[in-house]
């Protein structure tokens, strides 16, 4: 018998085509109160499981007996229970890498979008506003040559540091678990302490995994070191930063203005305080969002998925430690 794999949210054709070739399937689109009751029976024989956006906790992994494998189509994998992983010896397979270019143009998209105010003047355009000579109403501020401060200089951190340094002239400073000698010899970045960064960059971008040493690490003391004249840039997870601090900081001019591209309730709601700020450019967690990017991501985690169910040591596990 064929082991059975339980894919909970949709795949590209070529790539559910991949795992039908070797697994029996069980397919959803999501998982809602409408099929939840199918999900929960359909992992009480799956073997494997490959997804995005859901919560797999304790109680969820309780209901998969037989699972040997699981595959997140997504870099991070804060919503995966990594200690019940390990001690089921379950290896979780994602999706590093394909998306690091991608999620950088994002960040410098929102850079611009927020020094430029893009959105903000488009909106006054369309309200009939634009009636003569633009004058300082109208202003921006400049990106090239600011300093670029990164919280965090991982793969996406690099390639943010690459498109700032060499396009726009930009100074990068950083603060990291340790220095990136790499990136100090390409970008001529530094490593500096947080508070240092915070204190010196024109624009900083929060660029850090979500892990309980990191939940709300950028609160309202953080926000108060930052320039008054700062753009802050979140293009992480939305829980590293106090979300109602940040809020606080915008409405009162302890900073600039914000580009948004997590939040620490997805999907944000409607009634957010943050979608009335016109200071704030805000998108809906589409760092990745793009048809070749999501393609790839979905290819690897497919490969891992795949390597793991077959014996195999899968190239990019959340904790190699259980793949003995």
């Amino acid at each position: 018998m064929r082991p059975r794999v339980v894919v909970y949210k949709d795949l590209p054709p070529a790539q559910r085509a991949r795992l039908a070739e070797r697994f029996d399937l069980t397919c959803f689109d999501g998982i809602d109160d409408a099929n939840r009751a199918a999900f929960y029976a359909a992992l009480a024989d799956a073997e494997g499981m490959i997804g995005a956006s859901l919560k797999v906790d304790a109680p969820l992994l309780a209901r998969a007996p037989k699972l040997r494998a699981a595959a997140t189509i997504s870099v991070g994998f804060d919503t995966f229970d990594l200690d019940t992983l390990r001690a089921r010896g379950i290896p979780l397979c994602h999706t590093p890498g394909v998306l690091t270019d991608t999620v950088a143009d994002l960040v410098l998209a929102l850079m611009l979008a927020a020094a430029r105010r893009v959105v903000e003047l488009n909106a006054m355009m369309k309200a009939g506003r634009w009636t003569e000579s633009v004058g300082e109403e109208w202003f921006g501020v400049d990106v090239h040559h600011r300093t670029l401060g990164l919280v965090g200089m991982g793969r996406i951190g690099q390639a943010v540091a690459r498109r700032a340094h060499h396009g726009f002239g930009m100074d990068v400073i950083y603060h990291n678990t340790r220095p990136v000698p790499e990136a100090d010899a390409a970008f001529g970045a530094r490593h500096l302490p947080l508070d240092t960064v915070l204190a010196e960059a024109d624009f900083v971008v929060v660029l850090l995994p979500l892990r309980p040493g990191n939940v709300r690490i950028i609160d309202a003391a953080k926000f108060a070191r930052m320039k008054r004249s700062a753009i802050f840039i979140n293009a992480a997870r939305g829980k590293v930063v106090d979300e109602a601090a940040m809020i606080a900081a915008l409405s009162d001019g302890t900073i600039r203005a914000a580009g948004l591209d997590v939040f620490e309730t997805e999907p944000l709601p409607p009634e957010s305080p943050l979608l009335a700020l016109p200071n704030v450019v805000a998108v809906p967690h589409v760092g990745s969002a793009t048809a070749a990017t999501r393609d790839a991501m979905a290819a690897l985690a497919v490969d891992g998925l795949i390597d793991a169910l077959e014996g195999r040591r899968p190239t990019h596990l959340a904790d190699p430690e259980v793949w003995a």
